[in-house]
């Protein structure tokens, strides 16, 4: 199976490419969303999910080589048909790998405490300044070492495979120290080199002011705009930069000094914004150029204009205002806008521990009054360009990964609509089936 990597297992690199040709093929439905990779969807837009019926992909070398109807790919590759291994599609969905742009995925310890306590009638807040919420997690996740994080994180990434994720952005945010950010975002490093989900790392050392610097929090973002930044850019830790824009965490004048030092360092701005109340987290947005805002649920009129003016990807987060009993982001507001707009689990110990992505699609239908091809697009295209990698994923088009996910229904509505389950039956990563008829094939890492 190869070299093992530094703690014991395969890395990724060393799985060898399918020698022979993928030939997935009837799909009921095949959605491509092509033409899509230069700019995320917006508006009307993301209701086009370009289906083509009987629809089949040739992969070569973990590649897409050719989309089209199953007679179109037969004639191209006549000659070739016997190389290929087949996947029979017949009756199903198949669409591009799902992409989640929002994760806490590396974390140590349990809430499920002070989800009693939010029961009886605790808000998030109050959690977080009695010393539970962050910073119940960043104790245990401090107290944990390297081994302990990646094999519970690796039990969640597992699980996000299997309901058809194929790609994951990663946050730190549970160290609030140099020492343990490092920590966490070398965990991420060690899974996306042997678990057959990529990972996409952000920085997040500013999601909460530590204990001790609560009387003087500007101590810390110094902190973390002198030390953490520059160690974890000299390291490549890390491609985006985030901070928890919020009163009572960060200030917009803060938020916007740790973006631009980020900038500075080449880590891309992204920014919990306006999640608990309007605090101009949109407009700040939108002012330094982040590649998305996420959360958003309170978000001003002018700061989704602004956004959509800048192309700004709103990420919403459907599960977290579901979890903690809150008003929804206004999705079918911001999508009428023009903002382009993607969904993510918010995979995290407190607010949101979920790894099913479809749940989060049937609630931006129910919840946030987006359809279900609005909600499709969200969370693979648009997903995809909110972490910058629409170029490579979140359609099926020639020369993009071959991610791609069969689902045991016959059309896209049903995704959204039989809600609950766990619709993924077979998993494409790179152009290998890692899942089949939902069990693990024999040497994948999952």
């Amino acid at each position: 199976m190869g070299v093992s990597g530094k703690y014991g297992s395969p890395k990724k690199e060393d799985h060898p490419l399918n020698h022979k040709p993928l030939f997935i093929r009837h799909a009921k439905q095949l959605v491509t969303l092509a033409r899509s990779s230069e700019r995320p969807l917006k508006g009307q837009a993301m209701n086009n999910l370009n289906i083509i019926e009987d629809g089949s992909v040739w992969i070569e070398n973990g590649v897409i080589q050719k989309v089209g109807k199953d007679e179109e790919i037969v004639q191209h590759y006549q000659d070739r048909l016997a190389e290929a291994d087949i996947v029979d599609a017949r009756g199903k969905l198949v669409t591009p790998g799902l992409v989640d742009p929002h994760t806490h995925l590396v974390y140590a310890g349990s809430r499920e405490n002070e989800f009693e306590m939010r029961l009886k009638g605790a808000t998030y807040m109050e959690i977080m300044n009695a010393g539970g919420g962050i910073h119940a997690t960043t104790r245990a996740t401090q107290q944990a070492d390297h081994e302990q994080l990646l094999q519970e994180s690796k039990r969640r990434l597992d699980q996000f495979l299997f309901h058809g994720v194929t790609t994951v952005e990663a946050k730190s945010g549970y160290g609030l120290t140099l020492e343990h950010e490092i920590k966490q975002l070398e965990v991420a490093q060690t899974l996306n080199e042997q678990h057959e989900v990529d990972l996409v790392s952000t920085f997040m050392g500013a999601h909460a002011v530590p204990v001790k610097d609560k009387e003087n929090p500007d101590r810390f973002v110094d902190e973390v705009i002198t030390e953490m930044i520059p160690e974890v850019a000299r390291r490549g830790l890390a491609e985006f930069n985030d901070v928890f824009c919020e009163r009572g965490v960060f200030t917009p004048e803060q938020s916007r000094r740790i973006l631009e030092a980020g900038l500075e360092y080449g880590l891309k701005p992204k920014i919990h914004a306006d999640e608990i109340e309007p605090y101009a987290g949109a407009e700040l947005a939108a002012a330094v150029g982040a590649v998305s805002a996420d959360h958003l649920l309170k978000a001003s009129d002018q700061g989704i204009q602004a956004m959509a003016e800048k192309e700004v990807v709103a990420v919403l987060l459907p599960g977290t205002a579901f979890f903690l009993m809150a008003e929804m982001a206004q999705g079918r507001k911001m999508v009428d806008a023009g903002v382009p707009v993607a969904l993510s689990t918010d995979c995290n110990p407190g607010s949101s521990p979920t790894v099913s992505l479809p749940l989060i699609m049937n609630l931006g239908c129910l919840k946030m009054g987006m359809t279900p091809a609005e909600v499709l697009t969200a969370v693979t295209i648009n997903a995809a360009h909110a972490i910058c990698r629409g170029h490579e994923i979140g359609s099926i088009e020639v020369g993009k990964k071959a991610d791609l996910v069969i689902f045991d229904v016959p059309n896209y509505m049903s995704l959204s609509y039989l809600y609950g389950v766990n619709h993924a039956q077979t998993v494409i990563k790179n152009g290998r089936v890692v899942i089949e008829n939902r069990i693990k094939r024999s040497g994948v890492n999952a």
